[in-house]
């Protein structure tokens, strides 16, 4: 059954049987109906259904189903088309690029029957496919996502696209206009110095001195960096400093130790 949009239609299914069968709509692929007082139904009972002011919402395949008790059960299938001319929709109607900017530009349009879609540019030339434009048609249903993607702006290029979306019942296009924006930096901030790590220093002069040993330079990195030591290896040198003096410690008590005897 095929109906133009905004027409009155009628389903008939007619069901014989002893006892005498009743009749059932539904939608095949589930939902509600929605009625001529705009009540919606999962099911509506009867040989007939009728629709006023059909949309395309209405649009899909229906079953009646015929129904007296006895098995089984039979049903039929009806597929309601809706005919409308093309609408078109736009998100964003204004966007602003820069030259050498990659970009895609969207528009969704609904028509049945499917209707022919395209892009036009600036100087009102239907755009094909080639190494800076990519045109791109997804179909869903009545409805059709319409892709533009550029891949590199160009001066040309500001100024008003247009998608356009034609069938048997009329024509329809929506306007997205291209503004020239200034490119972003993409180099560091000046004064911008990489964070140095803080450590710890421990020194160990004294120590040395006092165990007799001969005191050594620290040495010294990168001008631009901190000083920066081993805290682990400085804990280590500060372990094998304290054995030392523990060692000369124990060794002068013994020589005392020993004068003491001689005396």
């Amino acid at each position: 059954m095929v109906v133009r949009e905004g027409s009155n239609v009628t389903l008939r299914c007619a069901a014989t049987g002893t006892p005498e069968p009743t009749v059932t709509w539904r939608r095949e692929a589930g939902g509600t109906i929605s009625l001529s007082n705009w009540h919606e139904v999962a099911s509506i009972e009867g040989p007939e259904l009728e629709i006023t002011r059909v949309t395309r919402l209405h649009m899909g395949p229906y079953l009646c189903i015929a129904s007296n008790g006895v098995p089984p059960t039979v049903s039929k299938r009806i597929v309601l088309i809706v005919h409308f001319q093309p609408m078109v929709f736009i998100e964003n109607q204004l966007v602003g690029a820069y030259e050498g900017q990659t970009l895609t530009l969207e528009c969704r349009s609904e028509a049945y029957p499917r209707p022919i879609t395209y892009w036009t540019k600036p100087s009102n030339e239907t755009i094909a496919n080639d190494e800076n434009y990519k045109v791109e048609s997804i179909p869903k249903g009545y409805e059709i996502t319409m892709k533009l993607v550029i891949r590199s702006v160009r001066a040309q290029d500001f100024g008003s696209f247009r998608c356009v979306a034609t069938n048997s019942l009329g024509e329809t296009d929506g306007k997205i206009k291209l503004y020239r924006i200034d490119r972003p930096p993409t180099t560091r901030r000046p004064g911008t110095r990489r964070e140095s790590k803080k450590t710890w220093k421990i020194d160990h002069s004294h120590e040395k001195k006092a165990a007799g040993m001969k005191d050594e330079p620290m040495l010294k990195g990168d001008d631009n960096d901190d000083e920066q030591i081993d805290f682990q290896s400085a804990t280590a040198s500060s372990v094998f400093h304290w054995h030392l003096f523990t060692n000369l410690g124990i060794t002068a008590i013994t020589a005392i130790l020993t004068a003491g005897l001689s005396t």
